[in-house]
């Protein structure tokens, strides 16, 4: 039977994270500041999202800070109890990355964080697309034992993506899960599940929500030298989410078709040989 394809939404609140299982999505990775490319999120959003989330998985991003993924000795003693917080709030998995200066995997601060993961599946994040040697980096990764790799293979989205993320697929061979993210849409979903042979993507599926202000001030700003709109919110649109879930499983069932009749005409061959063998022994 062949695999079926999984969405996993970037939840930038638990409001979006509820918005994700309203459209189905398998799962979600709950997280804070995007505009940072994603932070830890607090205790609470992550308990909130537990109980929330009934049929959709929930993994939490853990990163301290936005920038790069050079952590010091401290920031990985934060990622540790990070790690721990979300253990014991039931999330499904958590998502982290850490690289060296030279732009290699960080092995031995990965191996650190992997021994407090316990049964929770590890994503290592985007902190991927900042390697030196991606097809060296995805072996290490292998080894370290995470379940999945999300990539945008080192370009700016997975469309432009596609020829790298289509060797990782092949190179991973089953080991690992390559997920391509960043970019993808109801629009071109379809294009790089075909083109890549990858069975799980990443995207936000997000929409604006004005904001319910009546009193604006618009002289100042809360993001300081980061410019925000500070009167409209960003949230998961689950109609966005219905329709690549949609794309996908349309494609995931003209796949399944495809295999049974394959099957199905394999079965009718061995049968018919099987006939013209006992015809033989009787002449």
């Amino acid at each position: 039977m062949s695999q079926r394809s999984k969405i996993e939404i970037c939840a930038n609140s638990v409001e979006s994270a509820v918005k994700a299982q309203e459209g189905g999505a398998y799962r979600v990775e709950l997280c804070a500041g995007i505009p940072e490319g994603g932070t830890t999120p607090s205790f609470g959003e992550i308990r909130m999202a537990r109980q929330l989330l009934q049929q959709t998985k929930l993994h939490v991003i853990i990163r301290p800070r936005g920038g790069d993924f050079l952590y010091s000795q401290l920031e990985q003693e934060i990622m540790l109890h990070d790690i721990k917080v979300a253990r014991q709030l039931g999330a499904d998995g958590v998502v982290f990355g850490c690289l060296t200066a030279e732009g290699n995997v960080d092995v031995p601060a990965m191996k650190k964080l992997m021994n407090a993961v316990g049964d929770m599946s590890v994503t290592f994040h985007r902190a991927f697309d900042m390697c030196r040697n991606p097809k060296e980096a995805l072996e290490q990764i292998i080894e370290l034992g995470c379940t999945r790799i999300l990539t945008s293979g080192l370009e700016p989205n997975a469309v432009q993506g596609i020829p790298l993320l289509k060797q990782l697929v092949e190179q991973a061979d089953g080991r690992i899960i390559i997920m391509p993210g960043c970019g993808v849409n109801p629009n071109n979903i379809l294009q790089i599940a075909e083109e890549t042979g990858a069975h799980e993507f990443h995207f936000s599926g997000r929409t604006s929500k004005e904001s319910g202000m009546i009193y604006r001030n618009f002289n100042v700003s809360m993001g300081g030298t980061v410019k925000i709109e500070e009167y409209q919110r960003d949230i998961t649109n689950p109609d966005i989410v219905k329709a690549a879930v949609a794309i996908l499983a349309e494609k995931d069932d003209k796949e399944e078709a495809l295999q049974k009749a394959k099957e199905a005409r394999a079965k009718r061959k061995k049968k018919n040989d099987f006939d013209d063998d006992d015809e033989d022994d009787l002449d």
